[in-house]
């Protein structure tokens, strides 16, 4: 997928915002309507989907809720590439074993879409990231063990690369701790089986030293790399970062974020005011206190509600050096893959989305323990 590096040209690249659905304030029925003529060039799209948001949505609804498992033959290349924290597929074949797997372990499980963030056309490709809410009952056995008969809510984003029809790159990131808490379940004992299985399967924690935050003695670099950015406001909230996570410069978080904002965490967590973004980001920082923020892309959309959203895929890499979120420190490495949505009206952060998985965390830290793998 092609990717211009001058952040002032993403209107030239895809048919105006306005004739595209957006999520917010719209019914599902409203999202996969069946007398909407196409509104977007989508060359080599099935002709079910009117705009990119339709193809997101419909797709998804129809594999996972109407569990027409089998499109993923014609929604995914045979070798796509599909990325969680902790593992990644890599062939269509295994994507439809690791569907039926899901679906069997949560049938009751639904999932209602409340934003698709994209970016592109159907020539170079599209990107999407795709906010999903879940629902659903623990019912049946599993890899968490005998049903609970709980009830649980989840948030899962989906960043996709799309062509003619056919999602061939995904990353996934998801909120297996919240899930593993609302069903009352201690989430280390099955960190603990997870992190054995990976091990007795060769896996082991890659320890190579420093991540580049700091090169030797110098401090971090002043300006954040914007080469990523299509805009100007993509480029603004890549400096935000930057200081906030790269120059620990914490105070940036009551400049740019409204009185009023609410967070939307991990553990399914919904919070208000600047204090809670502050003690959130404390909080990851001071388990990982060594880390580095990476942006790996981003993309933004203008919003129905106002201002515009804007989806960031990060990573973060470092050492469990402090008490933070994960109990006393072990020294381990861990890699965390996150996606975040921000609204952003007038310069302010008014409502925000973090996806990252403190199980994958814990995980980690437990194939950590366990030594090199033999």
């Amino acid at each position: 997928m092609s990717d211009p590096q001058s952040p002032r040209i993403v209107a030239a690249q895809a048919a105006p915002a306005e004739e595209v659905l957006q999520v917010e304030r719209h019914d599902f029925v409203d999202l996969v309507p069946t007398d909407r003529p196409r509104s977007q060039s989508l060359r080599g799209f099935d002709p079910i989907y009117t705009d990119i948001v339709d193809y997101i949505v419909r797709c998804t609804h129809r594999i996972w809720d109407e569990r027409d498992v089998g499109l993923i033959y014609s929604h995914y290349t045979s070798n796509s590439d599909v990325y969680y924290n902790l593992k990644s597929v890599h062939s269509r074949e295994d994507i439809v074993r690791d569907t039926i797997e899901r679906l069997a372990a949560f049938p009751e499980r639904r999932g209602m879409a409340t934003q698709v963030i994209w970016r592109g056309n159907d020539v170079d490709g599209f990107y999407s990231s795709h906010l999903v809410t879940g629902a659903g009952r623990h019912t049946q056995f599993g890899a968490y063990g005998k049903p609970t008969g709980r009830s649980f809510n989840t948030r899962t984003i989906a960043d996709c690369m799309v062509l003619e029809n056919r999602i061939y790159r995904e990353w996934i990131a998801t909120d297996g701790m919240g899930v593993i808490r609302q069903l009352g379940l201690d989430p280390h004992p099955i960190a603990e089986a997870t992190a054995r299985e990976m091990h007795s399967r060769g896996q082991g924690t890659l320890d190579f030293g420093e991540n580049r935050r700091l090169l030797g003695q110098y401090p971090p670099e002043t300006e954040a790399d914007i080469s990523i950015a299509h805009t100007d406001g993509e480029a603004v909230l890549l400096g935000w970062l930057h200081e906030m996570f790269n120059r620990r410069m914490l105070g940036m978080i009551d400049r740019v974020y409204a009185p009023n904002v609410l967070y939307h965490g991990s553990n399914l967590r919904n919070l208000y005011g600047r204090a809670a973004v502050l003690n959130r980001t404390l909080q990851l920082i001071a388990t990982m206190p060594d880390c580095a923020f990476i942006p790996q892309h981003i993309c933004s959309q203008p919003s129905a509600e106002g201002g515009e959203k804007i989806a960031v895929r990060w990573i973060m890499e470092g050492h469990h050096l402090g008490y933070g979120m994960m109990g006393a420190p072990t020294g381990h490495r861990i890699f965390l893959l996150g996606i975040s949505h921000y609204h952003i009206i007038n310069g302010k952060v008014v409502e925000q989305w973090d996806v990252y998985d403190e199980m994958a965390m814990l995980t980690q830290i437990k194939l950590g323990a366990m030594g090199p793998a033999e």
